[in-house]
């Protein structure tokens, strides 16, 4: 960040304050992201910073609304320009999976809300982003359950938690070994086996 952004519209800087808390995630542990921390990357003071959000909660509460937002588009909008059922799954998948190789700093902020101890307006958020994502996938499996595209046979909410949890496969081993790049070459490979569990018998 530059100094640049000392003159951005307010929304603007709110949005490049979410950006850079983001881009410090990926580099760090997100609980050690400190306001002086996010302020210096912008080239601001923390006062400057505080003229926007009224505390750091409220910093992370901004970002948990910008994943929500941002991820759940993207993947409605790629289940709704899917064939069917059974390709609609695929490129939730790969929107998914894409989405964190460009922002891997996502996954480190959410998986730190759901694990802090306590109430919080983030940690509510990343909870309920969850629920809505399982929900639109509970709504993709029983679409193909019905056409016979997959097996009917199969238990809805074990797919969906077979589904999200490959996806937190492949996110947690390529962060442990520091290459994000893995994701996307990995996705497809694990995307078939899971597709192979759930489809139609022949």
């Amino acid at each position: 960040m530059t100094a640049n952004s000392k003159h951005l519209p307010a929304e603007e800087r709110r949005e490049l304050t979410v950006e850079t808390v983001i881009e410090l995630a990926a580099e760090q542990n997100p609980s050690d992201i400190t306001t002086a921390a996010i302020a210096r990357r912008m080239g601001l003071t923390q006062g400057a910073l505080f003229r926007h959000f009224p505390n750091k909660d409220a910093i992370l509460q901004a970002v948990m609304e910008w994943v929500s937002e941002r991820l759940l588009a993207r993947v409605e909008e790629a289940a709704a320009g899917a064939p069917s059922p059974a390709a609609a799954l695929e490129a939730v998948f790969m929107t998914h999976v894409e989405f964190v190789a460009r922002h891997p700093g996502v996954p480190r902020m959410l998986f730190g809300e759901l694990q802090r101890a306590g109430e919080s307006a983030p940690k509510r958020l990343a909870r309920t982003l969850v629920r809505r994502y399982g929900e639109r996938l509970r709504q993709i499996i029983d679409a193909g359950k019905e056409e016979g595209s997959l097996d009917k046979t199969v238990e809805t909410e074990a797919a969906v938690l077979l589904f999200i949890g490959s996806i937190q496969g492949l996110v947690m081993q390529s962060l442990l070994a520091g290459q994000i790049e893995n994701l996307r070459r990995d996705a497809r490979r694990v995307f078939a086996l899971y597709r192979r569990a759930i489809g139609s018998p022949s």
